[in-house]
């Protein structure tokens, strides 16, 4: 029996993948296989591609603009300055245990701000977290951890939170592609959808603050653990007493949360998180704090900041566009219904599982509800799942494998700030602790909502 294109493709993309072969090339390499088997020939296989690519380009549009905004919003202080006042409360107030868990909850608000309303994604990672590492030796508290609160805010976000970043995952990708694939999803809330996903996110954070890492672990005080504490205080120009420097620090500061409620607001009225960033970003050189001769380099750097990201999403459409062009997707999902015979409960977990794999494989859990719109939207319908289940399904498995996937912005970033004074391993101390804490109970309260909902 010949093997489904559509799985032929998957499997070769996956592997790829897993084989550190760049993500792009990876699905790039996979759409021509499974083209070329289905027998559309070169010609049609990358014209199906290209499509899918144009379908993406929003999106990648998108994630460049959000990009520049989060430079300009770095350029103008406001994360330096909230660092410095954030350390000199922890220098004044000691080591207490109430410091600890407002520091804890200091990070986790961060890291959600920094998906939806100061959309500037890992961007903050580098100016908050070194300067604080000081202050985190001191209390003895075990990095594994922070890295657990930072992913927290970094995933949990987007996945429920549908503004910023949740609007490109939620709304710009996942109700597209849900759409597309056969669901009408006027009337779908993806709120109530991703409600009980995100809970579990919530429990693990939990067993992570009060039962795996309360334990207090020792680390080496190094020099550039004082520096970095050092630094960010000396340079806080908001406690620097020359009357210019405070002043005008304090008016970009007021300018950057100008720019931040502009872009918040605009979002909100028109549903479009380009325009809100557009509009943010403007806010910034109108004001002059991003002068007119600076702001080609400010963008320049935001668009190499989520160039990847871009890259790598729109590359996934036009994977996913191929896999439809291969009209294979039928005969698997026929095939996968006469496997499962009706047991809704199995395909569920079956589903969530392999969209944990295909997740730890690209990424990026933006690049893989594309690829699993296309397969699962028309089992879930042969099946029985509601549309809601459905959604709730999609949105699990692409967020499922974010959280402890090597190559994930959600365990890359924290690490980019834990490590710079060498004392903490990526895979040991950031993959495995998060991958434990957040996949397992998102499995399994996925599950749950495909069988409730």
């Amino acid at each position: 029996m010949a093997i489904n294109a559509v799985l032929l493709a998957v499997i070769i993309m996956l592997g790829l993948s897993l084989s550190r072969v760049h993500v792009v090339l990876s699905l790039l390499i996979g759409a021509l296989a499974g083209g070329l088997l289905a027998g559309l020939g070169i010609t049609d296989t990358l014209n199906a591609f290209q499509e899918g690519i144009r379908n993406g380009a929003e999106i990648a549009l998108s994630y460049a603009l959000l990009g520049a905004f989060a430079v300009a919003i770095a350029h103008s202080g406001l994360p330096q300055s909230l660092a410095g006042a954030v350390i000199k409360r922890i220098d004044a107030a000691g080591t207490s245990g109430m410091i600890k868990y407002m520091l804890f909850a200091g990070l986790i608000t961060m890291s959600c701000f920094s998906q939806n309303l100061i959309p500037i994604h890992i961007a903050f990672i580098p100016l908050l977290v070194p300067p604080l590492l000081l202050a985190f030796n001191r209390m003895q508290i075990d990095r594994r951890l922070i890295a657990c609160l930072i992913t927290f805010g970094l995933v949990t976000t987007y996945m429920f939170i549908p503004y910023g970043f949740g609007d490109i995952y939620l709304n710009q990708i996942m109700l597209k592609n849900v759409g597309e694939a056969g669901i009408d999803v006027a009337n779908i809330s993806v709120v109530q959808a991703m409600a009980i996903p995100a809970l579990g996110m919530l429990i693990g954070l939990l067993v992570a603050v009060f039962i795996s890492y309360r334990k207090p672990r020792a680390y080496q005080q190094i020099a550039i653990d004082q520096q970095a504490h050092d630094a960010v205080v000396e340079g806080d120009a908001l406690s620097k007493t020359a009357a210019g420097a405070q002043s005008q620090s304090k008016l970009k500061t007021l300018v950057a949360l100008a720019a931040i409620v502009t872009a918040f607001v605009v979002q909100l009225y028109t549903d479009s998180l380009l325009l809100g960033s557009m509009f943010g970003f403007g806010v910034f050189m109108a004001t002059g704090v991003v002068k007119w001769r600076d702001a080609d380099g400010v963008f320049n750097d935001g668009i190499k900041l989520m160039a990847m990201i871009g890259f790598i999403m729109i590359t996934a459409q036009g994977f996913a566009e191929v896999m439809k062009a291969t009209e294979q997707i039928q005969p698997l999902v026929d095939g996968a219904a006469s496997l499962f015979a009706g047991n809704k409960a199995m395909a569920a977990f079956i589903m969530l599982l392999i969209g944990l794999i295909v997740t730890m494989g690209i990424g990026s859990s933006f690049s893989t509800i594309p690829i699993l719109a296309a397969i699962y939207v028309p089992l879930c319908i042969s099946l029985g799942f509601s549309p809601l289940a459905t959604v709730a399904i999609i949105g699990t498995a692409g967020a499922l494998g974010d959280a402890g996937s090597p190559a994930s912005d959600s365990t890359l970033g924290p690490t980019s700030g834990l490590n710079i004074d060498g004392q903490h391993d990526h895979i040991k101390d950031s993959v495995i602790p998060t991958f434990l804490h957040y996949n397992i109970p998102l499995l399994a309260f996925g599950w749950i909502a495909a069988m409730v909902l």
